[in-house]
Parts: structure tokens; C-alpha cells; sequence
């Protein structure tokens, strides 16, 4: 099958020729036609994140596409059916497998671009705002990176919950995308500290859950930026991960849990139990039109270098996707 790969020395993205997957007797054969760019993508092509043991070595996270073939215990699906979900690795390809029950079957309402768009960034989202956040009806979220694909998602899944968003984000048009998605308060984080703004936003009470990709640099202001009983989860460590000089006495004061979090190493066990908690929850919403995948972009599998160019310059407001052709 012909697949994405990594040239090694300049780190550079190439259609080649390898070998295709074979099924177990759980998992459903699809024939890709869509797939999304994520940033771990952009760090796997570098060599900094090595995917999980027994994962395909191709990039690609997600995917959209048709079952070609399925294993000879799968109940429930047949071939021709339109699936999408999160995967491992192996994405940016022709053919993937993935456990059956980790596959999600495509609103008829959507095109496969559309659900290419959806498994990283709203599994991500669903999992950190409720399953570790425990973000409730009238409660309040702080999402940094609003504009990125796992904040629009975080937006939108918020909103439906009946929580309030607070999202910070870089330009004018990137805050009020936000906020035609549903969050309530868009900060510029370039402007100064938000820790006021998110004060102000709250009446003084700060949030009940933060999801921050940034990481050290936007510490203090986090810790100062909760409520009592507030969470912190941390998604990622995009501006550092070293923090010094830190008050622990604040975590005390406030009761205040941190948590660490990463979808891709979960088990497939784990990600069988996400997947079945985010689809009772988030597929009649997709199927009523009340959550869409955001797409900020639509690319020929041809042209992901250009695509991976165009993340890493930071230039998207939701997700990237290719067209396996």
C-alpha cells in the first residue's frame, strides 16, 4: 500500500510503497479517506515522540474511512461501512486496522473530511474537561490554545454540558471564532497576564478546571486563576516544562489537584471506554448538528509537507486535514 513516510536525514514527508496491515480476529480493516494533522505528528516526524510499543511507526492519530475487512470476531459492522476513530499510529496511509470497538460509525450528516476532524481533539477534549476535569453543569472551564482544534472542541462539549468557557487566544479573529462557538469570555493573552481578566470573569471565584497546553511559563498565573477544589490539567508543555521556586502552599490552600495527562499511551482498554463514553455522549449531538468539527483547512495527502508547514507556523484555527487519495 502506498503511505506517508519519514525521509530520515532532512525530515521530510514522502508517498512510498510499504507493507499493508494485517487484522486480528477483533479489529475491522478501513480503507482510509481522511486524516488530520496533530502536533504530535509534527514531533513524531522529528524523532521526539516515539509512538506506543506495537503501534504502526507511520504518523497519523486519526482517521475516516470505509471497512474493507473484519476480523472474524467483530459483530456489529461489515464491510462498506463508514467508520472513523482514534488510532495509535498508522493514519497517513491507505489501509489501518483498529479494534472494532474502538471505531465510531460516521453521522450520515458529515463528510469523511468532517469526521477526520473529530476523534483526537474531542476524545482529548471529552476526556480531560470530564472524565479527569469533572467539569459539571454551571461550572467554569479556562482553555488555553481556544482556537486550536482541542479547544474548539473543549468549547463546543462544554456549552453542551451546561458549563461556562473562558479561552484565551492570540488575535482578534481567533477570539471571536471562540466565541461564536460558545465560550463567554475570550482573553489576549498578549495584551498582559489573564489572571485578572480571568478574576473578572468569574466575579472573583476563579475557575473550577483549567486545560493548559502551555505549561511553565503560565503556572503561576494558573494556580492564582482557580477556584477552591479547582483543577489543573495539563495537556501539554508547549512554552517549557521546568518551573522553579514553586509555593505549594497554594495547592493546600485552595485544595487544588494538578493533573497530568496523555490519550496516545492510554491502553486500548482505556481508549474502548473512552471511545463508548464519548459516543453515548457526543454522536446525537453530531447527528442534531449541534457539535461540528471545526476545519480550518483541507489538503491533498500530496501536499503534507505544505500542511506541516503551515501547523508549525501556527496558522490554523482548528484542524488540519488530508485527503488519502
Amino acid at each position: 500500500m502506498k503511505a506517508i513516510l519519514v525521509e530520515d536525514e532532512f525530515k521530510q514527508l514522502y508517498i512510498g510503497d510499504t507493507e499493508q496491515p494485517t487484522i486480528s480476529a477483533s479489529d475491522l480493516l478501513v480503507k482510509v479517506k481522511a486524516t488530520a494533522l496533530n502536533r504530535a505528528d509534527l514531533m513524531q516526524k522529528q524523532g521526539n515522540y516515539p509512538p506506543p510499543k506495537g503501534a504502526s511507526p507511520i504518523l497519523g492519530l486519526e482517521m475516516s474511512g470505509v471497512i474493507e475487512e473484519t476480523g472474524e470476531n467483530v459483530q456489529g459492522w461489515r464491510k462498506g461501512d463508514r467508520v472513523f476513530g482514534l488510532l495509535p499510529g498508522g493514519g497517513y496511509a491507505e489501509y489501518v486496522t483498529i479494534p472494532a470497538d474502538m471505531a465510531m460509525p460516521i453521522p450520515d450528516s458529515l463528510s469523511f473530511e468532517e469526521a477526520a476532524a473529530i476523534p483526537e481533539v474531542f476524545l482529548t477534549a471529552y476526556l480531560n474537561m470530564f472524565q479527569l476535569g469533572g467539569l459539571g453543569k454551571n461550572q467554569s472551564v479556562l482553555i488555553h490554545a481556544g482556537a486550536s482544534g482541542v479547544g474548539t472542541a473543549a468549547i463546543q462539549l462544554a456549552r453542551e454540558a451546561g458549563a461556562r468557557s473562558i479561552v484565551t487566544a492570540g488575535t482578534d479573529e481567533k477570539r471571536d471564532f471562540c466565541l461564536s462557538l460558545g465560550a463567554e469570555t475570550a482573553i489576549d493573552y498578549k495584551a498582559g497576564p489573564f489572571e485578572s481578566k480571568v478574576k473578572e470573569a468569574t466575579h472573583g471565584t476563579g475557575v473550577n478546571l483549567i486545560l493548559d497546553f502551555i505549561g511553565a511559563p503560565y503556572w503561576e498565573q494558573n494556580i492564582r486563576s482557580l477556584g477552591v477544589d479547582g483543577r489543573l490539567v495539563l495537556i501539554g508543555v508547549m512554552g517549557g516544562a521546568k518551573v522553579s521556586d514553586v509555593d505549594l502552599s497554594q495547592l493546600l490552600f485552595k485544595r487544588i489537584q494538578v493533573i497530568g495527562t496523555a490519550l496516545r499511551s492510554r491502553t486500548v482498554e482505556q481508549k474502548i471506554d473512552l471511545t463508548r463514553r464519548f459516543s453515548e455522549f457526543a454522536l446525537p449531538l453530531f447527528n442534531q448538528g449541534r457539535l461540528q468539527p471545526v476545519i480550518d483547512s483541507v489538503w491533498s495527502w500530496k501536499e503534507v509537507n505544505e500542511a506541516h508547514q503551515y501547523m508549525e507556523q501556527n496558522k490554523n484555527a482548528g484542524k488540519i486535514v488530508l485527503q488519502v487519495q
